[in-house]
Formats: structure tokens, sequence, C-alpha cells
């Protein structure tokens, strides 16, 4: 065993022996049904504490030569696949971690180190079939290949560092890139090549540099959905070996969404809370919200505005595919949003190209980003919320009604009222401080209907649920009736207690009091 090549099963060890270990074995599955095929190129990108290093040295401990790792996967899924036997242990993999590479290499160019490094760990096992000292990795995987007919797997963690933290450094990105394009494509050595990192394959031109591979990201992971988070299964599964609350789980890491599970958790802050049996903002232990904070406030028409849609509980249109899968070429608002997507600030919704704020972790990470200044009016908005809330449930209609104007004056510069759409992104943005004790729901299926607003108390907070509606220039009362004559409680299955019924209204027409409000009290 090497550090580069062969690098052994210990990794995958300690991962299957810690406190919590979720079985992501299946993906080996759909690796192997990859080798030695066209599409054995593979760029799967995700945000940090998504467990990409974990997948890698799962792969490193089931593929390497020179170990055997039967015992680590026994009782494992896959076990029971039909090409389990076939490939354990079967290949020589050459394991590069690039961080490392870049902090290590110094002042020699990381290319040229990376291959000393890796050619001495191929003398060291190949050497005899070496006819003469050579230095250029890819001749000595030919040779290799020639005289053996082995072939190898590649496993590339955190293969974009380059183009995150050399962004100024384009001709050292280019360098970097054709250095991998000329290892892998189009060799015959190569049996795999899986690669991860948070972003997906750079840019240049119309072309990418590393166009053999098949890109499995935020925006679209295919057949690794079920293996880029927890699932909604697997979580439940945890909450009740830790006697956790199912339903605040979800409330604070659930939201990453894909075309086949709709329910995919951060597994990092998952286990972290299962861990402390505590919920809590676990991301910021590993990324400070400046980082959010620099994209959020960049100076792209509509950026701001969508931010606060989604603030509100709203999904925002994104198109992805102008993003040039850097961090620093940016042409529109677009691109910010795809970035941010990519960085696990929002989730994303394929069939309906849509953006959105995933969680309450994250929805945390944002008013942290805007409590530093340039968001002004609306952290006024946030710090009044509670407020609101409190009047709501004191069935204070007139304190309600004035809250809701003030709340108004203050993102008019940012968030227009022209529908009850907006309306209600205002009225969810005006009530953030709910999310405490609440999930929010907007647009909830109900009766026979959409219920606009819907606050479902949590378990420990003992609250009464909320159902608002939402009324443009007709009146707070019809908003009540309406909530009555089609049913919405009907929505609140398995709910039995208080409910308070919201109707409120906005008359664009009356400059003074543009919003009235009407509470009522009824039992489930």
């Amino acid at each position: 065993m090497g550090i580069y090549l062969n690098p052994g099963n210990e990794g995958f060890e300690e991962s299957i022996h810690s406190k919590i270990y979720v079985d992501k074995t299946g993906l080996i599955a759909c690796t192997n049904e990859l080798l030695n095929t066209e599409e054995k190129f593979v760029c799967v990108s995700r945000p940090r504490r998504f467990g990409k290093s974990m997948t890698l040295k799962m792969l490193a401990a089931y593929y390497g030569r020179g170990y055997d790792s039967r015992s680590l996967f026994a009782g494992l899924k896959i076990e029971s696949d039909s090409a389990f036997e076939e490939n354990l242990n079967q290949y020589d993999v050459i394991f590069l971690n690039m961080q490392h590479f870049l902090i290590e290499s110094k002042k020699q160019e990381l290319t040229e180190y990376l291959e000393q490094q890796v050619v001495k760990e191929l003398y060291e096992t190949y050497g005899e079939l070496l006819s003469e000292q050579e230095t250029h990795l890819v001749t000595i995987l030919r040779q290799i290949y020639a005289k053996t007919k082995k072939k190898f797997i590649f496993l590339i963690d955190e293969w974009d560092c380059v183009i995150r933290e050399r962004q100024e450094s384009e001709k050292l990105q280019k360098q970097y890139l054709d250095f991998l394009r000329n290892l892998l494509k189009d060799q015959p050595f190569v049996a795999l090549a899986y690669m991860t990192g948070i972003l997906p394959v750079k840019k240049y031109g119309l072309h990418s540099a590393l166009n053999m591979f098949w890109e499995y990201s935020m925006t679209n992971q295919d057949v690794f959905e079920e293996y880029t988070g927890f699932t909604e299964y697997e979580v439940k599964e945890l909450c009740d070996q830790f006697d956790m609350d199912f339903a605040e789980t979800s409330n604070w890491y659930d939201g990453y969404m894909f075309r086949r599970f709709q329910h995919v958790y951060n597994p990092r802050s998952v286990v972290a809370a299962m861990r402390c049996h505590d919920f809590s903002n676990y991301w910021t232990s590993t990324e400070t919200y400046e980082a959010l904070k620099i994209y959020m406030d960049m100076d792209f028409d509509g950026l701001r505005a969508d931010i606060v849609q989604m603030l509100g509980g709203n999904h925002v249109k994104v198109n992805t595919r102008s993003f040039q899968n850097d961090m620093r070429n940016f042409q529109t608002k677009d691109d910010i949003l795809t970035l941010l997507i990519h960085l696990g600030y929002l989730g994303y919704d394929s069939k309906a190209k849509e953006a959105f704020i995933p969680n309450k972790e994250i929805i945390e990470e944002f008013e942290n980003a805007m409590s530093v200044g340039g968001w002004t009016e609306v952290m006024r908005v946030l710090n009044a919320s509670k407020r609101l809330l409190e009047n709501t449930l004191r069935l204070d209609e007139k304190s309600v009604a004035e809250g809701l104007d003030q709340a108004h004056m203050e993102v008019a510069s940012i968030l227009t009222y022209n529908d009850e759409n907006s309306l209600s992104c205002a009225i969810s943005l005006a009530y953030y401080s709910a999310r405490t004790d609440y999930k929010m729901i907007r647009e909830l299926p109900a009766g026979r209907g959409f219920a606009d607003v819907v606050f479902l108390p949590l378990p420990s907070s003992g609250k009464p649920a909320l159902v608002v509606e939402l009324k443009y220039d007709k009146s707070a009362r019809a908003a009540i009736q309406q909530i009555h004559d089609r049913q919405y409680t009907q929505a609140l299955e398995g709910y039995s207690g208080e409910i308070l019924l919201v109707g409120v209204n906005y008359d664009k027409d009356d400059k003074n009091k543009p919003h009235q409000c009407i509470i009522e009290r009824i039992e489930k």
C-alpha cells in the first residue's frame, strides 16, 4: 500500500466504525456499471459537508489492490450486488487529493510535484517492468498497461481547488486542466475516473477542457441522487435511534431536492444534531457567513429582489446554463444564484428550473450575512417579526395590520406588491421569526384549493397552527370566508388543537392603512 497508489482501506474502516454510519455502498453498484465504458469519466460535485471524501475512501477500499476489504463490506448493501465479487480489490487505484498537492507543492509547479510523488510510488511497485528512468506519469502508466494489461482507477478529491483558490491565475488553471485531460482522456489504462469537488468542470469559451466527463452536480445528480445526502428514510431511522424529533430535523436540515428524491438532507449537520442531541446551525463550523455575503452583495440587477423573494419562501427562476463553473467570471444574477446552488446555500428544482432557500440552517446563514450591513431595511422587518407574531397570537388585528404596513414600507424599494403572490412573499417575510417554532408552507394543498401560507407548529412549541389567506384589493373578511368555504384546515392532517385563521387584504388605493386583518380562533 502507498500514499497515492492503492492507499488502503483504513479510511473506510474508520467510517463504518463511527458512532453514526449510514450505508451508502449502493453507490458502488453505480460505478461498477460504468467501469470500462464510455461513461467511465465521472465528475460529482457537491457542497462541503456532503460526504465527498468519505465516498472516495469507500471506493478506494473496494477497488484497491493489495489488501482484502471483504470483511469491511460484510452486511452492507453492495455485498448483495451481482458484481461485488468480480471487482472487489481488483484494480490499481491512484488516489489524488488536489488540495494536498496545492499546499505541498509550494514554489514548485503543482502538476510537476504531483507527477514526482506518484511516479516514485509506481516505480516501487512496477520498477522491474520499466526499462529506464522515466519522469512523465502518462508515459509510465502506458508502459505498465502495455506489459500487464492492468487498468487503473483514478479517484480525485477536491479536483476544483485550483479553480476556487487560484481564481486570479487563468494560466495555472488551464495548465492544470490540460494536465488532467492528458492524463485521462483517450488513455487505454483508465478503467474509471471519479472526481469530486464543489464546482462542475470549468468551462473555457464554447467547450469544456474536460469534455469527456459526465457531470453530476447539484442541478442534476442523476443516478447519484440517493447518495448525495441522507434520504428521508435514513433520517427517520436516525431520529428513532437517537430519540430526536423528525419534524424538527426536517425543518433544520431537509430541503435539497432532485427528480426522484425530493427530500435530501445535509448529512454532516444531521450527524452533528444526532450526536449532540441538539438542533443548531452546524454549517458555521466549517464555513463563515462572509463567504455568502460576498455573493449576496454583488451588484447584479434583480439579485437583491430574488434573495428577498426566497427569504419570504418564494422560488425564483434561474438559468443555470450560463454559469462558467468558476468563482470569478459572473455575467448575470443567474450566475450568482447558480454558484449558490453548487455551494449548498440554495436548493434547486430542476423540473421548474427554480432556486430556493432549503431549510432553517441556511436561512440563518442568510440572516447572518445580512446582519453586517447593506440589508438594513430587510433586517428591520426580520427583527420586528417576533412582535408581529406575538400580536397575531393575541388576536390583536389592529397591531398586526400596522405591523404589515410597516414591513411593506421597509421592503418597498426591493419588493413591489403587484399581485397576491408578491403579497404572500412579503407576509411570509414579515412572519420570519415564526420559523423558530413553526414549519412554514406556501401554497399548501388544502380542501378545495391551496392555502396561501400555513404555519405548522413544531411539536415542542406549544403554539397554535396558523392558516393565512391573502387578498389583493378585496377584503380581509373575504379571505376568512375563503378559508371556511374551501375547508383549508383539512390540510392540517394529524394536527389537533387550536388554529388561528388570519385573513389579510392589501388595498393599494388606501395610502394610510393599506393592510387590513381579521383573525379568528377555532379548534380542530
